[in-house]
């Protein structure tokens, strides 16, 4: 991880210039702003709050996005070092994994047999964790989990256990994914999801295969991989559209929370028109849905909530913050049974206060985000540009949250 002072974004994007062998002109030219705009960008007097000029930029310099924002990033919290201390052995036992699932001979067992329903249970314990944002309890469980896993794999070469055991890998190899992604690991990240991807393509149901396919979107995403992202996309929902076709919501959900993988490559990608339109579309889909309905067994939690919760990062990427918040009428973000969906919702809510000139309500907002979910916020790369942006304007009326959001993200001594 960071020091602090490897955390200031603008002396990367001043090194990967240099790198490229472009001037600052050249630069601005390049990514649609002035010479002046990247002065300050390198200076530190601005920073970047939008996933599509940080990929844009990184894009004209040919540098890896996760280098240019300095991800992992350095925490001082009890519990957000806890999680970063699990990282290790989660990369050892994925590792693993991906050897069983290859059928890589002379592996043996490295703990004793789990029983099936313990496991199981074990496997909703860190989805529970995890969706509620609560990163550390997840990072802790997942290791032990997974190995109890391969455990089994290696014990049954095909039936009803190996079916039961590659499910659930599955599921645990995907909430590693999603974990490792908010932690700042975005290769291991991937690792994850091709483990989740080897098991269910044993496993050959187009459900979970479409589960795993949004899942390496997810992955692309964090890397600013738009154009791979897009790719999965299309193949995922020309594999899903019999499933679609004969009905039922869990396989209508997945097509629409894939749709809403393209909306959010789009807008990071700067293509305004193509965002909406993706977003119209998972809208729609959402509206076919049953009341209320939010899709956790596979963890998407696709339902109106979550386009509303799309709707308002892509309105910040493509600088409409206000169509962004009002895109899903009447809608409730708050009561989604997902304390991950509502903290992305809250911290992308505070960036569009933010740039509707409402910086108090922002300041509140990201605030009030990371009371329910500290590790979650501290660790996001907008929300610490923000908070970053936030210092240097100055809130003084909000300047006892803005202190506690700088403590815990460790911006300052």
């Amino acid at each position: 991880m960071q020091d602090r002072q490897e955390q200031h974004i603008g002396r990367r994007v001043r090194v990967a210039r240099i790198a490229a062998g472009l001037s600052q002109g050249e630069l601005s030219g390049l990514v649609g702003r002035s010479a002046h705009w990247i002065e300050d960008i390198e200076a530190g007097r601005l920073g970047l709050d939008r996933y599509s000029m940080i990929c844009a930029l990184a894009d004209v310099c040919d540098v890896d996005v996760v280098w240019l924002l300095g991800q992992p990033y350095c925490l001082n919290s009890t519990g957000a070092a806890a999680a970063h201390s699990f990282v290790p052995a989660l990369r050892a036992v994925l590792r693993r994994s991906g050897l069983i699932l290859s059928g890589h001979p002379g592996l043996v067992p490295s703990c004793p047999p789990a029983d099936m329903e313990r496991m199981r249970e074990k496997a909703t314990a860190v989805n529970r964790a995890r969706q509620g944002a609560a990163l550390p309890a997840a990072a802790e469980a997942l290791p032990a989990l997974l190995e109890e896993l391969n455990t089994t794999l290696l014990a049954h070469s095909s039936g009803r256990e190996r079916a039961h055991a590659l499910q659930l890998l599955v599921d645990g190899a995907r909430n590693a994914r999603q974990t490792l992604n908010v932690l700042g690991y975005p290769d291991l990240a991937w690792v994850a999801a091709e483990v989740a991807a080897g098991a269910a393509t044993e496993l050959d149901d187009p459900i979970c295969k479409a589960a795993v396919a949004w899942d390496r979107c997810g992955a692309m995403l964090h890397q600013g991989s738009m154009r791979e992202t897009e790719a999965i996309v299309t193949a995922a929902l020309t594999d899903l559209q019999p499933a679609v076709a004969e009905g039922g919501a869990t396989a209508l959900s997945l097509h629409g929370a894939l749709i809403l993988r393209n909306a959010v490559a789009a807008a990071r990608g700067g293509q305004k028109e193509e965002a909406w339109a993706h977003l119209r579309d998972a809208l729609e889909v959402a509206e076919r849905l049953p009341e209320g309905f939010n899709d956790l067994e596979h963890q998407t939690v696709f339902g109106r909530a979550n386009v509303a919760v799309h709707a308002t990062e892509a309105g910040v990427e493509v600088d409409e913050p206000d169509k962004g918040l009002g895109f899903v009428p009447d809608v409730n973000v708050a009561a989604t049974p997902s304390r991950e969906r509502v903290t992305h919702y809250r911290i992308d809510e505070a960036r569009s206060l933010w740039r509707l000139g409402r910086q108090a309500a922002a300041v509140t907002t990201l605030r009030q985000a990371a009371v329910h979910a500290p590790h979650y916020v501290y660790a996001n790369p907008m929300a610490r540009a923000l908070v970053g942006d936030m210092v240097r304007i100055g809130i003084p009326s909000r300047a006892a949250a803005l202190s506690g959001l700088v403590k815990g993200m460790t911006l300052a001594g």
